[in-house]
């Protein structure tokens, strides 16, 4: 049986949404943040391949996916649910999926982020959340994704360079100049990670960013 023209259409949508998946996750979640910070620990440690990128994209997912939660429960409940149920159209059915995500991010963007953008927009002074267009929400989120990941990061980069920084004077001190710091340093800071629980302390870490 041949499709008729408004289930044509409704293929072509579903398709395109799925082929945005990945770059909703990237912009509309925590997704940045968290992968953002998981890479620094792993450059922190000087261990490039380990933990290796599939697990990493694993770990950043599921976070992803705890951190969303609430949110994610609130539009299936507005939302997907009353769509299914076909008590509401499309077009409701999106704005009713919109107000959540639009609530998270605002809670995570920095008005100085929100300002930059609807200052290129041209826009009038807001004086809601509501006056901000999610055109202009989005890339003011992500920007601020970046700035709070690349903070975090930081943070996680001075004890590992600290004790880079103790074992090349040591080493030079010793005269031993031709050793790479590095195969001295790298046990270190391991054992360092894995004493502190590292991956406790920052998995903590990340999911209160969110909440503050």
């Amino acid at each position: 049986m041949i499709a008729d023209g408004g289930d044509a259409v409704e293929i072509f949508l579903l398709v395109a949404g799925i082929s945005l998946v990945p770059a909703m996750l990237f912009t509309l979640t925590g997704f940045t943040r968290i992968l953002i910070v998981l890479g620094f620990i792993r450059s922190g440690l000087g261990t490039p391949t380990a933990p290796p990128n599939q697990v990493l994209i694993g770990i950043a997912f599921f976070l992803t996916i705890f951190v969303m939660a609430p949110t994610l429960t609130e539009v299936k409940e507005s939302a997907i649910d009353p769509l299914r149920a076909k008590q509401i159209t499309q077009e409701v059915a999106f704005e009713r999926a919109e107000k959540p995500m639009r609530e998270f991010m605002f809670d995570q963007t920095r008005a100085k982020d929100i300002g930059l953008f609807a200052q290129m927009a041209e826009l009038d002074k807001p004086e809601t959340r509501a006056d901000i267009p999610t055109y202009v929400l989005i890339p003011a989120f992500t920007i601020s994704e970046l700035k709070t990941a690349f903070q975090i990061g930081f943070l996680i980069f001075l004890p590992f360079l600290v004790i880079d920084l103790v074992v090349s004077s040591t080493l030079m001190s010793m005269g031993m100049v031709m050793l790479p710091p590095v195969f001295i340093s790298l046990p270190f800071k391991i054992l360092l990670f894995v004493l502190v629980d590292g991956w406790n302390l920052v998995t903590r870490s990340l999911v209160e960013s969110f909440s503050t």
